[in-house]
């Protein structure tokens, strides 16, 4: 009896645990990587691409290629910046990578952004570059060496959705909604009590008339004159 009962728990510890990796994957190819910055340079072709969308305290994912498009390239400096906006004005740097001081072929560089609590709006990406270009010149395969210096690249990227403005339109609309109910209570009160109003008036003129009727009835009967036998 204990082996078929252990034989049913492995089994249900690994539907459980590729349930689990099924729900990973599935949270990561949710997330739509779109392409900010894709340019060549100099015979250096550089490319960005991170996180379409994001909220506060969620992540942003950086992807950054650089490829050597010519003969040699030297990478003295490389610097890449991101920048987002608290309240959507002041602006932060939230992330800075750095490198260089090799011959570059092919370059990859991934790396995560937490966004702080109070950015939202467009965030902006900045490149700097340093960097020589090796060719060849003539016939006689003598190199020639050319700098580009204080390369710097600015570049829109992530927008960062303002939740905050998100939940005060959800709050008008709540508003909104309370009042709009209000209004249609007070207008059925109103109706009612128009209603009330006129079924007094009715109740008085027929009060009036009533005692009206009855007065000059008695009124009559008094005056009539009387008879002698």
């Amino acid at each position: 009896m204990n082996k078929p009962r252990k034989i049913c728990l492995l089994l249900i510890l690994v539907i459980l645990a590729l349930a689990s990796i099924s729900n990973i994957k599935a949270q990561t190819s949710n997330e739509e990587i779109e392409t900010f910055y894709d340019s060549e340079i100099a015979g250096l072709h550089i490319q960005v691409n991170a996180t379409a969308s994001t909220k506060p305290l969620e992540n942003i994912t950086v992807i950054l290629n650089l490829k050597r498009q010519t003969d040699t390239i030297y990478l003295e400096h490389f610097n890449i910046s991101i920048y987002g906006y608290i309240n959507g004005t002041y602006e932060i740097m939230m992330a800075n990578r750095t490198d260089g001081g090799f011959q570059l072929t092919e370059y990859a560089l991934s790396f995560n952004i937490s966004v702080p609590e109070q950015v939202w709006g467009v965030t902006c990406g900045e490149i700097k570059l340093d960097f020589n270009v090796n060719s060849t010149v003539g016939s006689s395969g003598a190199y020639q060496i050319t700098p580009y210096r204080n390369i710097r690249i600015g570049f829109k990227m992530t927008n960062v959705e303002n939740v905050y403005l998100k939940s005060i339109e959800k709050e008008l609309d709540n508003l909104k909604s309370e009042y709009d109910e209000l209004l249609q209570n007070y207008t059925a009160l109103q109706s009612s009590l128009n209603e009330l109003d006129t079924t007094r008036r009715v109740a008085a003129i027929l009060t009036v008339t009533t005692v009206f009727f009855v007065a000059t009835t008695l009124y009559m009967i008094l005056r009539k004159p009387k008879e002698y036998y």
